[in-house]
């Protein structure tokens, strides 16, 4: 087993500014903008052994601009390591490139961000809702969500 990456080394490799990375209980975090994350993703993966996808999500700051973040998660099983990587996003096109082509996994967690948060994963052409009906109006993760909002009624379907 080789020898986990360092700060540094990860600084060189991904070419970013000092404080653009920091670490964080442990894990590296890295703060990209959003045309940079496939070519850092793909660093992660091909030279630092990054080689599982385990989440993506997104944060809502609601009165902040870039209003999102979207937030990445990624595991070393050879070296034991963790990494988070953070896109700030614009509300009025929240949009990043889907990394569905340097992980199969991203295909469904994208679905999941897209559905809850409304960011749109450029070159995953299926963002179909997997834990809300189709049809449901809105992005119930978003700070400005109306709570008392009622969806309208589906019918029942039989099997």
């Amino acid at each position: 087993m080789m020898a986990a990456p360092s700060l540094d080394q990860v600084r060189r490799l991904l070419d970013v500014a000092p404080d653009a990375i920091t670490v964080s209980r442990g894990m590296f975090v890295l703060m990209l903008e959003p045309v940079d994350l496939l070519d850092a993703v793909r660093l992660l993966k091909s030279e630092l052994q990054f080689d599982l996808f385990l989440d993506v999500t997104a944060v809502d700051w609601l009165e902040r601009s870039p209003r999102f973040d979207v937030v990445y998660h990624f595991y070393s099983t050879a070296h034991f390591a963790r990494a988070r990587l953070k896109v700030l996003v614009p509300a009025p096109d929240p949009v990043v490139d889907s990394l569905t082509t340097l992980y199969g996994s991203a295909h469904f967690m994208e679905r999941e961000c897209h559905e809850m948060h409304g960011i749109g994963f450029r070159g995953n052409d299926d963002l179909r809702p997997l834990l809300l009906y189709e049809g449901f109006k809105g992005h119930p993760l978003r700070k400005d969500y109306p709570k008392q909002y009622e969806q309208p009624l589906v019918p029942y379907r039989e099997r």
